[in-house]
């Protein structure tokens, strides 16, 4: 039986191609996408005292080789799937047809469908990621730490944002945070902390701002690898009330050993990934009942699921500036 959506190469081109600027939208950085093989898909989780074990191996002459056994926790997820249709009027369609013809504009009703149904998803992707890897719920017992008044990275006379970020670092079970996680406000703060500014310039001044880079390489002994900082802003206004934008990534560091080969079906050790069945697709429905002249339905969509698989290769610093 034919679908009644039929994908468009041309209109899927557009979904997979539309990106943000990467200081607003870091989500595909922080948990990366990895191809899974079905909707549902499975993954087996090793008990940890199994890799770190040391069993007497020696074995007499005549004596019995002793065994060793080992074993796994088999852990099930699957995709979710999220998409919006936009409906479009034929009359709007032949308009923009005839405009374009005219030489008066290039818009095209479909692609700006698509476009901006991808920002959207973006947007809903940023805000779950952010609500994953700025949460506090999400790690392990003893990897995360509150931080309050004058520990807070905010109070530039007192805080220490050199000791605590290594106390996190220094934090996690085998594997060291590759990756750190910064929201703006935090970000903002820590750029200008005079023990930051110091350790980077060498002591010859306090004042100043460093870069993302310069905290790289500051930290780089320690094992970072990389700075993402969440720049995304979302509405939390209902429908029909104002605007009320806010940041999707707190006033938070996140310090997280992120594996980009880890896969859900192949394994490795990572903090967290996403699980991406197939790609981004786009594509029109018929509806005869859009609009006096019928029209279509434009839907974009994707299918894939956040996962954190080893909370404890993280360590979560809560508001790290007032």
């Amino acid at each position: 039986m034919d679908r009644p959506f039929i994908v468009d190469p041309v209109l899927s081109a557009i979904a997979v191609g539309y990106r943000n600027p990467a200081s607003f939208y870091i989500a595909d950085s922080v948990l990366p996408r990895q191809q899974v093989t079905g909707e549902k898909f499975k993954w087996t989780e090793y008990p940890i005292e199994e890799s770190f074990n040391v069993p007497d191996g020696r074995v007499g002459r005549l004596g019995q080789v002793q065994q060793l056994t080992f074993g796994g926790i088999e852990r099930a997820s699957a995709v979710e799937d999220f998409g919006f249709d936009v409906p479009i009027p034929n009359s709007d369609i032949e308009a923009a047809e005839n405009a374009r013809k005219l030489g008066l504009n290039s818009f095209n009703p479909e692609d700006h469908a698509v476009m901006s149904v991808t920002d959207t998803l973006m947007n809903i992707r940023e805000v779950r990621v952010a609500n994953i890897v700025h949460n506090p719920a999400t790690y392990a017992v003893g990897r995360k730490m509150q931080l309050q008044g004058t520990s807070q990275f905010s109070d530039y006379a007192n805080s220490d944002p050199v000791g605590v970020i290594k106390t996190g670092m220094d934090s996690t079970l085998v594997q060291r945070p590759n990756t750190a996680v910064f929201g703006r406000a935090g970000w903002s703060k820590v750029s200008s902390h005079p023990k930051i500014v110091n350790a980077v310039k060498g002591n010859v001044t306090s004042a100043g701002v460093v870069t993302p880079q310069q905290f790289l390489e500051l930290f780089s002994g320690e094992g970072l690898q990389n700075v993402f900082i969440g720049d995304a802003w979302y509405n939390t206004g209902k429908p029909g009330q104002p605007v009320a934008l806010t940041r999707a990534w707190g006033k938070h560091l996140a310090l997280i050993h992120i594996n980009p080969l880890a896969t859900p079906e192949l394994g490795g050790i990572t903090f967290g990934l996403t699980a991406q069945y197939g790609s981004k697709i786009a594509g029109r429905i018929e509806d005869k009942d859009v609009g006096l002249q019928g029209g279509i339905r434009v839907r974009t969509g994707e299918r894939i699921k956040e996962l954190v698989v080893a909370q404890d290769v993280g360590y979560f610093l809560q508001d790290i500036v007032a």
